[in-house]
């Protein structure tokens, strides 16, 4: 029986297998895909985010947030919170489960990494130049184009002028790859708190071949910024009553 929960727990759990799967392809040693960049880790997000939407759909949650921002923002901006709180946990042991399959699917590259920071660099996120001002800000901007341009796509103006139905997984995709492409060099983008959050308790907990610190001192940033980034929006988003 499919319902909300279920989709959303699934559909994260698609998102960060798929997600965290192409950081491991491109980061691990001896994996075919090792060092091929930046564009492969970008276009890999897009892609899972569109897979993750459907996923959710299919089973359960027609919203298919697959994320505690995207959620909180478009409470906001209705007024209903009623989503709140039956979604998020969902969202949190979805990303769970999709980063604790990345372990498993690549078991035998994390002996044969002997950079700790790689391993950590497929679970979570960490900024290029650590600095707690400018990497709030960068996750709030990331997080606010993500649920502005969110509402923009399936606002009632656009639904009515343009080919929106069908096309919402795809376009929702292809913004996550512009904000990754545009706006992801400096924190990595996690612009969802149970993105960064759930593999980051799984990395703290799994038993990782030649794993570090799991970065706790940084941890808040990929949490607090999406949803400041996402109130904002929300806020937004209701005074122009898209």
């Amino acid at each position: 029986m499919t319902t909300p929960f279920l989709g959303e727990c699934l559909g994260t759990s698609i998102l960060i297998l798929l997600g965290d799967g192409v950081v491991a392809c491109v980061l691990l040693k001896r994996s075919k895909g090792e060092a091929s960049g930046w564009i492969v880790i970008t276009a890999g997000w897009a892609f899972a985010v569109m897979a993750g939407v459907f996923a959710a759909i299919a089973c359960g949650s027609k919203d298919a947030f697959l994320n505690p921002a995207v959620t909180l923002g478009f409470a906001i901006s209705t007024g209903d919170y009623s989503k709140l709180l039956p979604l998020v946990p969902a969202q949190m042991l979805g990303a769970f489960i999709g980063a604790t399959l990345v372990w498993l699917h690549y078991l035998p590259h994390w002996s044969e990494t002997p950079d700790a920071s790689l391993k950590l660099a497929v679970f979570c996120t960490s900024p290029a130049i650590r600095n707690v001002a400018a990497n709030l800000i960068s996750e709030i901007v990331g997080t606010f184009v993500l649920v502005f341009i969110a509402g923009a796509i399936f606002a009632k103006t656009v639904a009515k002028d343009g080919p929106v139905a069908g096309l919402g997984p795809y376009l929702v995709g292809c913004l996550v790859w512009a904000i990754g492409l545009s706006l992801g060099g400096t924190t990595g983008y996690a612009i969802n708190p149970a993105r960064d959050l759930g593999p980051r308790i799984a990395h703290a907990l799994l038993p990782i071949a030649g794993k570090g610190t799991s970065d706790w001192g940084y941890a808040s940033i990929p949490v607090v910024g999406p949803l400041v980034g996402a109130s904002l929006a929300g806020l937004l988003v209701h005074f122009l009553h898209f």
